[in-house]
């Protein structure tokens, strides 16, 4: 089997020698993926059977398609907050308006990954940076951990509440706590705390889930204010689509591209991070359509998004791990709980649930980054720390939004302070004297001459940046200018609003009787400014050969 499938490529780097350990590999995974998709499903709103299908034929059809070879696609923290926070203004959260919306936001994020992947825009992964995700993650973190911390002590919360309600809540019914959900939470973590760090190979969340259910049924705790998780449908999945009117398909879109977003960035990310590890390749347009079908399936076999699954994929890689066989492994077994266990599930008690989850929240919410952030750059921690916010105090649409808008602050504030250097003449070739041009360090190249480079493509960004820069070196050279050359080896583009604010730097340099030269320009960049009308036949090219700086009238 292990040979076909390798043969086959369905599931790359599965050999005989690695088949016995693929298996037990997937057996862990099982025991960490059941208890956490119950969980998610919960959070999302939805019935728990929603939270297990999104782990059978999604899955599949994931492993089969997808370039990783350990990327583990579940739903995942992140997405059912933003499934539970995008659907909860828009539908009753339990009904069947709210499961039929799960369903259609799932496949309208397929599509758009699917979109994505045909059209290849992984790149746009590259647009939210780190301390962004790290602060949009973190702030669906602990939104959800409040959560979990009100299943632990028994609390109610009022369904589709902001955080300040809820936190409000909480607060409020710390004095309501049912006792015995505490003991069960407080057991639970013990075991998940401090008893995994001594056996991390021990399956802890699958053990307190057994155990907590045992002594809840042996007990009947329920009987005594500790929620359950009741009953449990079974069956397999089955095709269905989601009965909605077109207006509801469409206040759908935001919440979907919110979550096709995530998914793009934190998927990719983690994918490629495990290929460069342990040196396979990896496609970020494969990727992308993996998670699109993975999403469409989910959708229309009764799940909810699906994402990539940071914690899980990060367990699969200690144990060993290197092929998908372990998803396969987890739709099989999770396929035939459904079929003749889900009895067993009746009596599961939410307190075990919320401990398992915020256990497996907690690292989400970023703490020790954000410490990092603080030490390293500043700039970089109040981005991360205002998507926090954002998506704690105002909700996980306008946190997305907003970090997008931060993406393109924090790259134009980056574009327009480009490095400009003065060059001067080295044993090669010219050398930057300075990291920045300032007036203390523009001097002259050579007698009369300047050569100045830009280290960037020249745009609207830093046009006038560079123009004055000019000018500074020209005023404060300390003696007189004849000869501005400008150094184009690291421009790799120019756009209309530069050329029009060269064309106001070239009418200065002439009124102060200094000529304007070129040097080291791209072939594409040249054709680019003739366009642009900045190079003439006119014009003055030199190769950048330092003898060449007596000689400005070389033709290139």
């Amino acid at each position: 089997m292990a040979s076909r499938l390798t043969g086959l490529k369905l599931l790359p780097g599965l050999s005989t020698g690695n088949l016995a350990g693929e298996l037990m590999a997937g057996i862990t995974l099982v025991t960490i993926a059941i208890p956490l998709n119950i969980g998610y499903a919960q959070i999302a709103g939805l019935p728990p059977i929603a939270g297990l299908y999104a782990l059978i034929i999604p899955t599949v059809i994931y492993a089969l398609v997808v370039s990783s070879r350990q990327l583990v696609a579940s739903p995942d923290a992140a997405a059912a907050a933003l499934v539970a926070s995008s659907i909860g203004g828009l539908a009753a959260a339990g009904s069947d308006k709210y499961m039929a919306m799960a369903l259609a936001q799932a496949v309208i994020c397929g599509v758009v990954l699917l979109l994505m992947s045909v059209f290849k825009l992984g790149f746009i992964a590259a647009f939210l940076s780190e301390p962004i995700l790290v602060g949009f993650v973190g702030g669906l973190a602990l939104d959800i951990l409040v959560s979990q911390v009100a299943k632990m002590l028994g609390v109610h919360l009022a369904a589709g509440g902001e955080f300040v309600e809820k936190v409000t809540d909480l607060v409020t019914g710390i004095s309501h706590a049912n006792s015995w959900s505490v003991g069960i939470s407080a057991v639970s973590l013990l075991l998940l705390l401090a008893w995994r760090r001594r056996f991390p190979r021990v399956p802890w969340a699958l053990i307190v889930l057994v155990a907590a259910t045992v002594v809840v049924a042996v007990a009947g705790l329920d009987g005594h204010g500790v929620s359950v998780l009741g009953s449990v449908p079974g069956g397999p999945p089955v095709f269905t689509w989601p009965e909605l009117g077109w207006a509801e398909w469409i206040a759908l879109v935001p919440s979907a591209l919110a979550l096709a977003m995530v998914t793009t960035v934190e998927g990719l990310l983690v994918s490629r991070s495990y290929g460069e590890k342990h040196g396979y390749e990896v496609s970020a347009d494969r990727d992308l359509a993996a998670f699109g079908v993975g999403n469409v399936a989910a959708g229309l076999t009764g799940g909810f998004a699906v994402g990539s699954s940071t914690s899980r994929t990060a367990a699969m890689d200690q144990v060993g791990s290197r092929t998908q066989l372990p998803s396969l492994v987890l739709a099989a077994v999770t396929l035939v709980l459904l079929m003749f266990g889900t009895g067993l599930l009746t009596d599961i008690p939410s307190p075990a649930i919320g401990a398992i989850v915020g256990v497996a929240v907690v690292p989400l919410l970023g703490i020790g980054r954000f410490i990092q952030l603080w030490r390293m750059e500043r700039f970089e921690f109040a981005i991360a720390a205002v998507c926090f916010a954002v998506t704690v105090l105002v909700g996980s649409i306008p946190g997305i939004i907003i970090a997008f808008v931060l993406a393109l602050v924090n790259l134009a504030r980056r574009a327009a302070a480009p490095a400009i250097d003065v060059l001067r003449p080295g044993a090669d070739d010219y050398r930057p004297e300075t990291d920045r041009l300032t007036a203390d360090s523009a001097r002259t190249t050579a007698p009369g001459v300047i050569v100045i480079r830009l280290a960037a493509p020249m745009f609207f960004a830093n046009a006038d940046v560079f123009g004055q820069a000019v000018r500074t070196a020209v005023s404060t050279a300390g003696e007189p200018v004849r000869h501005v050359v400008i150094d184009m080896e690291a421009v790799t583009d120019v756009d209309v609003t530069a050329a029009e604010s060269f064309e106001t730097l070239r009418t200065w340099l002439v009124d102060n009787d200094v000529d304007v030269s070129f040097s080291r320009l791209r072939r594409g960049t040249r054709s680019r400014m003739r366009e642009l009308g900045m190079l003439g036949d006119d014009d003055r090219v030199f190769s950048g050969n330092r003898d060449a700086l007596d000689t400005f009238d070389a033709r290139d």
